[in-house]
């Protein structure tokens, strides 16, 4: 009787195993394999831009060709001369480096973080003009990525005067392509409005 159901046992513990594998097999095939193919040929097909990485070209037109690009809509990179708009600091490796995203990782209290916002806020408000009160918070304070592409438009307003300046433009038309260049909230509600600062940079450099 007992070797009966030991048997008995076994032979329940190999017909759920072999269901168990089988399910691993199906759920492998399909959602390690058939779903990322498809969710892949359907971002080509539909988003070839975006599923490319959101690359642009020295004109400011987009491209899927990496050999064209300049940058990607999506990453922020330096620009220091004083004819561009100015991205948000960043923290990432020595500064907008796409290998070392990150933060920080500062608290608002520390005392680093708390001089580095202060020498920064007082660095442009020297460059742009203005109040160190009048200073965006998003022109000291580095995004969670480092590789924030955009600004807020407070930020970049309070550029215009030097970028024009710079350019030999009035300060009518650089104001503009920043307006030309502000997304608005998404759906209307989600998030804050923002500028491109490459989008912004290119087009400005494509015009004059």
């Amino acid at each position: 009787m007992a070797s009966t159901t030991v048997a008995s046992d076994l032979a329940a513990l190999t017909r759920h195993s072999l269901a168990g594998l089988r399910m691993l097999l199906v759920f492998t095939l399909l959602l390690g394999l058939a779903y990322p193919l498809a969710a892949t040929a359907v971002g080509q097909v539909a988003f070839p831009w975006q599923a490319n990485g959101s690359l642009v070209r020295s004109d400011g037109t987009h491209t899927t060709d990496r050999s064209e690009a300049v940058g990607s809509a999506l990453v922020a990179q330096g620009f220091a001369g004083a004819e561009y708009f100015h991205p948000r600091p960043s923290a990432a490796g020595d500064g907008y480096d796409t290998t070392a995203s990150a933060a920080s990782n500062l608290g608002p209290l520390n005392p680093d973080l708390v001089a580095t916002i202060e020498e920064r806020k007082a660095a442009v408000a020297e460059l742009e003009g203005v109040d160190p009160a009048d200073v965006p918070a998003d022109a000291v304070t580095a995004s969670g990525s480092g590789l924030d592409p955009e600004i807020s438009p407070a930020y970049a307003a309070i550029q215009v005067a030097r970028v024009a300046r710079e350019r030999g433009l009035p300060v009518a038309d650089v104001e503009a392509a920043v307006a030309a260049h502000t997304a608005g909230r998404t759906l209307g509600v989600l998030g804050d409005p923002r500028v491109n600062v490459l989008e912004l940079n290119l087009a400005l450099d494509a015009a004059h």
